[in-house]
């Protein structure tokens, strides 16, 4: 008899992509996020005041912030959407106990609409009820995966730790480089650190690469562009 390894897929030269979004969503959008906003922050303060010292406390100030706020944000979103998930889990367990047959008769016709004929739906229908209701439910029915729930700390650390290292980009190149030197540095760095990330992003996700590191390039220079401009029109006014 033989038997299948759960653990490998039947299908080895499939390499799909869809199941790294949650993560490569949460990491690209950390690490763009800290070099756009941690880069436009310095090159705003830096067109107000001109002063290298300034320019470094803001991006060290805006590197603290930013990650902290991250944490934050990302810990409450991600705690929301996990509190709505165990309360649709528990109005599928409530459900199942006061009217079984009612929720068979719904399962069943999900898989009907999914293309299996009626009266092979009610038989998969009733196995995977009898086998795990709650879980062929909320999935089948809910789309939420019962053994895979959000997980909020590990949303903030890892939102926290993207943002991070992405601002670090214009820090170190400040650290490095200072006056007009310095500002051309952050400017490079941070715009070919925005283009890698995009690029990578493109390359883990399936997608196109080239596309994906313009689209990030123009966007964060244009933020950067469009800060700097404002920063001088204020400092020339101060």
């Amino acid at each position: 008899m033989l038997t299948m390894n759960t653990h490998l897929s039947p299908h080895p030269a499939e390499q799909h992509k869809s199941h790294r979004a949650n993560w490569l969503r949460a990491a690209v959008l950390g690490v763009d996020d800290g070099i756009v906003s941690t880069s436009s922050l310095m090159l705003g303060v830096t067109a107000a005041s001109g002063n290298s010292a300034a320019t470094l406390t803001a991006g060290i100030a805006g590197l603290a912030a930013g990650a902290l706020s991250m944490a934050v944000g990302e810990y409450i979103s991600v705690s929301s959407q996990k509190d709505a998930e165990l309360a649709d889990i528990q109005i599928e367990e409530r459900s199942l106990a006061t009217n079984p047959i009612g929720e068979l008769a719904e399962l069943a016709t999900i898989y009907e609409l999914r293309g299996l004929d009626p009266e092979l739906a009610k038989q998969v229908a009733r196995q995977l009820q009898d086998h795990d209701g709650v879980k062929a439910h909320v999935r089948d029915e809910l789309g939420i995966d019962h053994a895979a729930l959000a997980n909020p700390l590990q949303a903030a650390l890892a939102s926290s730790a993207a943002f991070s290292f992405g601002s670090a980009v214009p820090i170190v190149a400040a650290l490095i480089a200072t006056g007009q030197t310095g500002v051309l540095a952050i400017i490079i760095s941070s715009l070919a650190a925005l283009a890698i990330a995009g690029a990578i992003s493109a390359y883990l996700g399936g997608g196109n690469r080239i596309w994906a590191a313009g689209r990030v390039f123009i966007g964060g220079g244009l933020a950067m562009a469009i800060t700097a401009f404002i920063g001088h029109l204020i400092g020339s006014r101060l």
